[in-house]
C-alpha cells in the first residue's frame, strides 16, 4: 500500500484482545512494506558498517606505500557512500509510507467504528478518551510498527559484524562480539521501569485531555454557574501531574541514553588498549586497529534503535491498549444485517413499549423519565446500546436490516445534536430524499434570527448560507443550535424522524411557530417526537403517554390531560400528582430561546389560547 493509494478499501477486521496483539496484528498487515523497509535498512546499515573496512584497508596501504590499493580502498569507499546515501533515502521513504499507512489503517478503523456506534460510543468512552485515540495514540502506533523494520535491520547487522570481526581479526573480533550484545541488553533491566513510568505519564496525560475536552465543551454552562475557576484549577492540578510524571519518565529514558553513551566508550577503550598491545607485538597490523577501532565507532549508530525502539514501545503499548478498548466496543445489533439492502415504509411498532407510531403521521411520545424517553428514541433508530427486542418497521425488524438501510429508513435526532464547524451551506449538505429544500427546512425551523446572527458574525459572506459556524455551534445560543440542527434533520428528510427534545431552549412563541411548521413539512411522512411541550402536543395527530417504559393512554392533548392524571403531572409539572417532574427547561441567551423558567408552561398554555382565538 503507497500513500498515494489511501485510503484501504477494506481496513480489515483488527485483534483487540490486548494492546501488544493489536500491534502484532497491524505488523502482519504491512508485510510487503516491513519487507522493503528492512532490504533498504539493511542495505543502509550493511553500506556504514562496511566504511571501517574501507577506512582500514586505505590506511594500512598508506603504511605499506600501495597506491594500487589505495586507489581501490578509494573506489570502495566511492561505492559504499552512494550505496549508503540510496539505502538512506529509500529506508526513509518506506519507513514514513509505513508509518503514515499504519496510522491511516488504525484511523479508518476508528472512524469505522465511531460510525456504527453512534452516539452510544460517548456513552461507553469518554470523549476525551476518544479524542486522545483519534490523535496522539494513533501517531504514536504507527512510530513503533514503522520502527520495528528498521531496529530489525539495525539487529542483523550487529551480528553481521560481529562475525565478520571474528573472522577478520579474531583477536580483537572477540571483545567486540562479547561486547556489542553486552550493550544491547545492557539497558534491559531498565526497560520495565521506563516503560512504567511512560504508562503512568501517558494515563495521566489522557485524564488531562478528557478533563480539559469536558471543560472546553461545557465553558458556557460553567461560566453561567460560576465554576470556570474550579474546573480551571482542576486542569491545572491535573496538568502539573502530567509535568511531574513527564520529568520521571524522562529521567528514566535518560538514564538508559547516558549508559549507551558510556558503554560504548569503555568499550572503545579496552578495543584500543588490547590493539595496541597486539600492534606492538606484531599480531595485527595498523590497518586492523583501525578497521576494528572504527567499526566500534560506527555501531553505536546502530545500537541508538535498540534504545529507539523500546522508546516505541513503551509509548505505543498504552496507545494501542487504549486503541484496542474502543475498537472492541460493539453495538447491541449485528451491523451487516440479515435481510436485503432494503429501506422499508410503514408504521413503527416497538413491542417493549407498545409504541405505534403510524405512518404519514406526527406521533408525540410523553415520557415521565427524559432518560427512558432517550433510551426509546435511540432504539426506535436501531441505535440501542444494549441487547432488548427489535423495533418493527412495517412488520420488519429494524436490527435485522443493514446499518445503512436502518439509518436511510430512520433518523434520530437525540437531545444534544452536534454542530459541525464550517458553513451553513456545509451543514445542511447531508444526505437527503431532495424533495426539501434547505430554504423551507430553515422556515420550518424559525432560523430567521439565526441567519442574521451568522451573518453579523461573518462579514465577509454575502450570502448567510455561506457565513461560518463555529466548532460545536459555540457562538450560537441553545435555542439557535436546536433551530438548525431541526433544520438539518428536515432537510434529510427520512421516512421516520424521530426527534427527542427539539425545543427544549426555545421560548413558547417560536415553538408554537415551529410545531406548525413541522407538521406542514413533515405532512404524509412518519414524525415521532419525544416532548412534554403543550405547544407539541397539541399540534401532534396522536399522542402517547409511556410510564414505567410502557404506553399507558393514547388520545389527543386535551382529552389526556381531562382524563389521565399521571399525564397532567407530567406535561403541566404538576408535583403534587403521581409522576415524575419533567426537567426544567434550558434557560438560552438567543432571540427565540427560553427564558422564562418556572412560567414557561403558563407562557405556552398562554400561547395555546392566542392561536385558538386567532383561528
Amino acid at each position: 500500500m503507497q500513500i498515494q493509494d489511501l485510503p484501504y478499501p477494506d481496513p480489515g477486521e483488527p485483534d483487540v484482545r490486548s494492546g501488544p496483539r493489536f500491534l502484532w496484528w497491524l505488523f502482519r498487515n504491512q508485510l510487503g512494506g516491513q519487507a522493503k523497509s528492512l532490504a533498504w535498512g539493511l542495505l543502509h546499515f550493511g553500506a556504514v558498517s562496511t566504511l571501517p573496512f574501507c577506512v582500514g584497508l586505505a590506511v594500512q596501504a598508506v603504511v605499506d606505500r600501495s597506491g594500487g590499493r589505495l586507489a581501490l580502498a578509494g573506489a570502495l569507499m566511492a561505492l559504499v557512500c552512494v550505496a549508503n546515501a540510496v539505502g538512506d533515502t529509500f529506508l526513509h521513504r518506506t519507513a514514513v509510507t509505513n508509518w503514515i499507512t499504519a496510522a491511516a489503517r488504525v484511523q479508518q478503523l476508528l472512524a469505522r467504528r465511531t460510525a456504527q456506534l453512534g452516539s452510544a460510543l460517548t456513552r461507553r468512552v469518554a470523549a476525551g478518551e476518544v479524542v486522545a485515540v483519534s490523535t496522539g495514540d494513533v501517531e504514536k502506533i504507527g512510530w513503533f510498527v514503522e520502527a520495528l523494520s528498521r531496529f530489525t535491520a539495525a539487529m542483523l547487522t550487529l551480528v553481521l559484524v560481529c562475525i565478520g570481526l571474528l573472522v577478520y581479526q579474531p583477536a580483537l573480533g572477540v571483545i567486540v562480539a562479547v561486547g556489542l550484545p553486552v550493550l544491547a541488553i545492557a539497558v534491559l533491566p531498565l526497560l520495565p521501569r521506563a516503560t512504567q513510568r511512560a504508562d503512568v505519564q501517558r494515563e495521566k496525560a489522557g485524564r488531562a485531555t478528557e478533563l480539559a475536552s469536558d471543560t472546553v465543551a461545557g465553558l458556557r454552562v460553567l461560566r453561567g454557574i460560576g465554576g470556570e475557576e474550579l474546573f480551571l484549577d482542576r486542569y491545572r492540578s491535573a496538568s502539573q501531574e502530567v509535568r511531574r510524571a513527564a520529568v520521571r519518565s524522562a529521567r528514566m529514558w535518560a538514564l538508559i541514553a547516558a549508559i549507551q553513551v558510556l558503554l560504548p566508550g569503555l568499550l572503545l577503550i579496552a578495543v584500543v588498549w588490547h590493539g595496541v598491545r597486539l600492534t606492538q607485538e606484531g599480531r595485527i597490523s595498523v590497518g586492523e586497529l583501525v578497521t576494528v577501532y572504527s567499526s566500534v565507532m560506527i555501531m553505536t549508530y546502530p545500537l541508538r534503535h535498540f534504545e529507539e525502539i523500546a522508546m516505541a514501545y513503551s509509548f505505543s503499548r498504552p496507545s494501542a491498549k487504549r486503541t484496542a478498548r474502543v475498537l472492541s466496543l460493539r453495538r447491541a445489533t449485528d451491523t451487516a444485517g440479515s435481510r436485503a439492502a432494503d429501506v422499508p415504509s410503514g408504521d413503527l411498532y416497538d413491542p417493549a413499549t407498545g409504541l405505534l407510531a403510524p405512518a404519514g403521521r406526527l406521533t408525540a411520545v410523553v415520557c415521565g423519565d427524559p432518560d427512558a424517553a432517550g433510551r426509546l428514541a435511540e432504539r426506535l433508530g436501531g441505535h440501542a446500546s444494549e441487547q432488548s427486542t427489535s423495533v418493527l418497521l412495517d412488520g420488519v425488524p429494524l436490527d435485522e436490516l443493514p446499518l445503512d438501510s436502518a439509518r436511510t429508513a430512520v433518523l434520530v435526532q437525540d437531545k444534544d445534536p452536534v454542530l459541525l464547524s464550517g458553513s451553513l451551506r456545509d451543514l445542511l449538505d447531508v444526505p437527503a430524499s431532495g424533495d426539501v429544500d434547505a430554504a423551507d427546512a430553515l422556515a420550518a425551523a424559525q432560523c430567521d434570527d439565526v441567519l442574521a446572527a451568522l451573518a453579523q458574525g461573518s462579514l465577509d459572506a454575502e450570502d448567510p448560507m455561506d457565513a461560518r459556524i463555529t466548532e460545536r455551534g459555540r457562538s450560537l445560543s441553545g435555542g439557535q443550535r436546536q433551530r438548525l440542527a431541526l433544520a438539518r434533520s428536515l432537510v434529510t428528510d427520512p421516512g421516520v424522524l424521530v426527534l427527542d427534545e427539539p425545543t427544549s431552549a426555545v421560548d413558547s412563541h417560536t415553538e408554537a411557530r415551529i410545531a406548525q411548521g413541522v407538521r406542514e413539512l413533515r405532512a404524509e411522512r412518519t414524525t415521532i417526537v419525544f416532548t412534554s411541550s403543550p405547544l407539541l402536543l397539541d399540534r401532534a395527530d396522536r399522542v402517547v403517554f409511556l410510564h414505567d417504559e410502557q404506553v399507558v393512554a393514547v388520545g389527543a392533548h386535551r382529552e389526556l390531560v381531562a382524563t389521565e392524571p399521571r399525564y397532567r403531572a407530567v406535561v403541566t409539572r404538576d408535583t403534587e400528582d403521581e409522576a415524575t417532574p419533567h426537567p426544567q427547561r434550558t434557560v438560552g441567551s438567543g432571540p427565540g430561546d427560553e427564558a422564562t423558567g418556572p412560567h414557561g408552561v403558563w407562557e405556552e398554555h398562554k400561547v395555546l389560547e392566542e392561536i385558538e382565538e386567532t383561528a
